[in-house]
């Protein structure tokens, strides 16, 4: 078994840090352990500042991966580790590769995004990794009774790694509220992952994602999101005063 993640404080909230997320996602996944996987960013984590059902969620949550720039400079600069930036959808990528790999015969579920998006997503990787057994995909619009059928489906499926792709913070709420239908298996919020696999969108090119500017991509294709990254300077100056106030105490 591999080294459990080592985790540390950014601006209250848990972020954990290792060498290979999805390695040890798949032992979690042999040993038929429950993990709610979060990916925190400079966003999610001033949204969790005003909502603290959020904040309880991702503190209760057993994995939370630096998937922003913001908290990935906060880990090397204020707490002086070796930490990379590890994008969800990313994760998410390399899960179901190994998945296929070590043909573990997990069952794969897809729950998200707008209409046929999932199902989209899910031909995607069947094209791409054959063996790979994806149970079933739910769009992310729907009625309460289809969301009841929904909730019926994966307690009869009992998948073992399901992707929620709600957008933040409505998937890690509802993974919240729902992880109890499939207690064992591996829950991962991936926000617009689906709209990538599926072709609707298009990922920011690498030279951006590698200057930590993927946010600026994001920003071309969803010009109505400019509101939501004005969480980006904030995270910048809450991150100094935090780090500034807890040196004085430590002075005191």
């Amino acid at each position: 078994m591999s080294r459990p993640p080592k985790e540390f404080s950014v601006l209250g909230l848990p972020v954990h840090v290792m060498t290979n997320y999805s390695r040890w996602l798949l032992e979690c996944l042999l040993q038929r352990r429950g993990i709610h996987v979060v990916t925190l960013n400079a966003e999610m984590t001033i949204q969790a500042e005003r909502n603290t059902t959020l904040a309880k969620i991702i503190q209760n949550a057993e994995l939370v991966i630096p998937d922003g720039a913001g908290v990935v400079l906060y880990l090397r600069l204020f707490l002086w580790q070796d930490a990379q930036r590890i994008p969800g959808i990313e994760l998410a990528e390399t899960l179901l590769q190994e998945i296929g790999q070590n043909r573990t015969d997990a069952k794969v579920f897809f729950y998200g995004g707008a209409h046929k998006v999932a199902a989209t997503a899910a031909e995607y990787w069947l094209s791409q990794i054959p063996s790979l057994s994806i149970a079933g995909t739910h769009s992310g619009y729907h009625s309460k009774v289809e969301e009841e059928q929904l909730q019926q489906t994966l307690t009869q499926l009992q998948p073992q790694v399901i992707f929620v792709g709600l957008g933040v913070p409505r998937q890690e709420l509802w993974i919240a509220q729902n992880r109890h239908l499939c207690p064992e298996a591996i829950w991962i919020g991936v926000g617009g992952s689906f709209d990538i696999w599926s072709g609707t969108k298009t990922r920011a090119p690498a030279w951006l994602g590698n200057n930590n500017l993927e946010w600026l991509y994001r920003l071309y294709q969803e010009p109505w999101r400019w509101r939501r990254m004005l969480a980006l300077p904030e995270f910048a100056l809450k991150a100094l005063i935090y780090r500034l106030k807890a040196i004085s105490l430590v002075g005191q």
